[in-house]
């Protein structure tokens, strides 16, 4: 059954009788047929609506990731009046390769899957009658398409927004990387000014008495800059740059985040023919000799967290709630930064972001598992060589007026065997440097030697205490990073993490065994401990990151989860460490939690017992017994020599605030007990 295209159907008629809109936007996300490649007929087929994954994201051990190629088919109608137009369509993200068909020819290719595609189909449409356009979708592993490892699940699908986009014939470039076509360069940025150009990429077939008009507009609504300029040359290869100067401008940061809007008009003696609209904010990035990250000159503390693409029962096919839900989630925590790991999230998330005041590093899916020991992460191939180009491109420019982006990531964790990734590296970094001066290049490394030092910043991936030594051991390696010479040359950060499950209990705290199925909480909980106790007292790391924010899916390991996430996959699950982050790092709302709840059956008559809360005066009881606590670390207090004979009630108390908390445990021989 064909489905017409309700919106444009409906208008159709009047389009030609009052002014016509300068673009217009249809959403085709309705009455997709899917069916996989090997099915001739499509009677079998079934409708889908997108966003869509084939792949249920379901996680665990019996979830199956199928990798292999499917269609999704539609009907289009294109009415007749639209023929004095131009007619594109943008594709949110397609996970991985894409293959775009309109009316049985081929109209574009897109590889990677993580940022958006849009093309053109003006000349393959027939007007004033049904099309047909079907997309061919591949998420098989590649060797000339980066990445070729992750340790993130190989979903597949039309897993964002598809948009049907109706243009004048001169018009300001939807095509140039799929971005607005719209750039706000900011060279100098201080209290007193904010100066750079706006760069304008236009496609326009005749270009005579043509103007590009160029209004910035703050916070409050006034007007904070002006200016004309005649078109000389125009199409959507090349670019028009605007100076611009707004005196005193109101700065973006985490605690005020200031936005301007950026109206841009094309036009000619008679009419304006396109209008573009961007947000931006304006403010400076540096890292001082001090090693701190530095915003309109102010210190950044920056508390971060790794934010994978997926979740239980939705794959990677986010919507708006789901954003907001975690981004409530994040900002609960504490934290003032996230990392979108090997790809951009949906630009909803960084305009969220923006709004919000909440600081994001964008990483490029250059990446390796690091579940598989000789897993290949780069070959030295023209075509995966420009696979990654290409990405890095696409995802400066469809992110680039984001204030909240402060760093682009260019690897993450990449194996050094093999050939060598050092000059490729420099490639990209330079490549980057080229394509955003504003913003400093970053990378997660789990390495020694010369690959530490090529971008701006560095991020140092540690597991001490993980497989071998202790978790106090990470003080020695914070000594060696500021007593080394060559080492104490970088900007580092530092990002660490270990999987837990919060039904796994311990009885001892034991080393990870690799490949063991056995992930105690109790184990990440004091690794988290340890840690942040010990890189916050060293003071020597610009940002900390968390690895991670939520439970993903990766098929490679343990009951197909990456299970060391705060928080579980499902988001009804907030782990113990999660409460010793918001206990040190939200100072907004309070925190009072016990810790080891879901370790209720125990063999010792003789316990101790852990809160985490940001109250400064807690208690602690024992039915009604006042319990002496000690002050642990920030946010952690503790009771010692607590005797339990059968079963007892602890309750935590607050009186500031007037939380309570209260489990129960029970002690005992426990069979079995590990």
């Amino acid at each position: 059954m064909r489905i017409l295209l309700t919106i444009i159907a409906s208008v159709a008629t009047s389009l030609v009788a009052v002014a016509q809109p300068l673009r217009e936007s249809y959403l085709l996300n309705d009455d997709w047929k899917f069916f996989t490649e090997d099915e001739v007929s499509h009677d079998n087929a079934h409708y889908v609506t997108l966003p869509h994954t084939w792949n249920s994201g379901v996680g665990g051990e019996n979830a199956e990731f199928e990798q292999t190629t499917v269609n999704y088919l539609r009907e289009l109608y294109i009415p007749a009046e639209y023929a004095s137009k131009r007619l594109f369509l943008r594709f949110g993200g397609v996970q991985s390769v894409a293959d775009v068909f309109l009316n049985g020819r081929h109209v574009a290719e897109h590889r990677g899957g993580y940022t958006a595609f849009t093309v053109e189909i003006t000349h393959r449409v027939n007007f004033g009658a049904w099309n047909s356009l079907l997309v061919m979708v591949s998420n098989s592993r590649r060797n000339d398409l980066m990445p070729i490892s992750s340790d993130l699940a190989p979903y597949g699908g039309i897993y964002r927004d598809v948009e049907l986009v109706v243009t004048n014939k001169d018009m300001i470039s939807l095509t140039h990387y799929s971005s607005d076509g719209v750039y706000v360069e900011q060279h100098r940025v201080s209290s007193e000014q904010a100066s750079g150009v706006v760069r304008v990429f236009l496609s326009s077939a005749n270009n005579d008495h043509q103007m590009l008009h160029v209004r910035i507009v703050g916070p409050d609504g006034y007007e904070a800059f002006s200016r004309s300029v005649r078109v000389s040359k125009s199409d959507a290869r090349n670019s028009l740059a605007i100076p611009y100067e707004i005196p005193n401008p109101e700065l973006w940061c985490p605690e005020s985040p200031m936005l301007y809007n950026v109206e841009v008009a094309l036009h000619n003696d008679s009419e304006v023919l396109d209008r573009v609209s961007v947000v931006t904010g304006f403010r400076s990035i540096e890292i001082g000799d001090d090693n701190r990250l530095y915003l309109n000159g102010e210190m950044v503390d920056v508390r971060g967290v790794n934010y994978a693409h997926d979740r239980y029962g939705r794959g990677l096919a986010f919507d708006r709630d789901a954003y907001d839900e975690d981004l409530a989630t994040i900002s609960d925590l504490g934290a003032n930064a996230l990392r979108s790991l090997s790809g951009p999230h949906d630009g909803y998330l960084y305009e969220q972001c923006d709004r919000r005041g909440m600081l994001a590093w964008v990483d490029m899916p250059f990446t390796r598992s690091t579940t598989i020991f000789g897993d290949i992460c780069y070959i030295p191939t023209p075509a995966f060589r420009e696979s990654g180009f290409e990405q890095l491109r696409e995802i400066v420019a469809q992110n680039f007026n984001h204030p909240s982006i402060i760093m682009w990531g260019l690897f993450s964790c990449v194996s050094q065997r093999g050939d060598s990734v050092i000059d490729y590296i420099k490639e990209l970094n330079t490549l980057a440097h080229e394509l955003d001066a504003s913003r400093p290049t970053v990378a997660c490394s789990n390495a020694d030697g010369d690959i530490n030092f090529i971008t701006d910043l560095i991020v140092l991936r540690q597991n001490v205490g993980w497989e071998k030594g202790s978790p106090d051991d990470v003080s020695v390696w914070c000594n060696q990073l500021v007593t080394n010479k060559r080492w104490r040359q970088l900007r580092y950060g530092v990002c660490y993490g270990e999987e837990g499950v919060m039904t796994h209990s311990t009885e001892q705290i034991k080393r990870y065994d690799r490949g063991s199925r056995h992930l105690p909480e109790r184990r990440q909980t004091y690794m988290h401990e340890r840690y942040a106790d010990i890189v916050s007292q060293s003071g020597i790391f610009w940002g900390v990151w968390l690895d991670n924010m939520f439970d993903y899916a990766s098929p490679q390991r343990a009951y197909g989860l990456n299970q060391s996430g705060l928080v579980t996959f499902d988001r009804d699950g907030r782990k113990d460490a999660y409460y010793m982050y918001r206990a040190r790092w939200n100072s907004e709302e309070p925190t009072l939690h016990i810790a080891e709840r879901r370790w209720q059956t125990r063999c010792d008559t003789l316990q101790s017992i852990t809160l985490y809360t940001s109250s400064s005066s807690p208690m602690l009881r024992r039915e009604n017994d006042t319990l002496p606590l000690r002050r642990v670390a920030a946010g952690v207090y503790r009771a010692d020599s607590v005797v339990v004979h059968g079963s007892a009630r602890i309750i935590a108390v607050d009186s500031l605030s007037g939380q309570r908390d209260s489990i129960i445990i029970r002690t005992g021989n426990v069979r079995g007990a590990r």
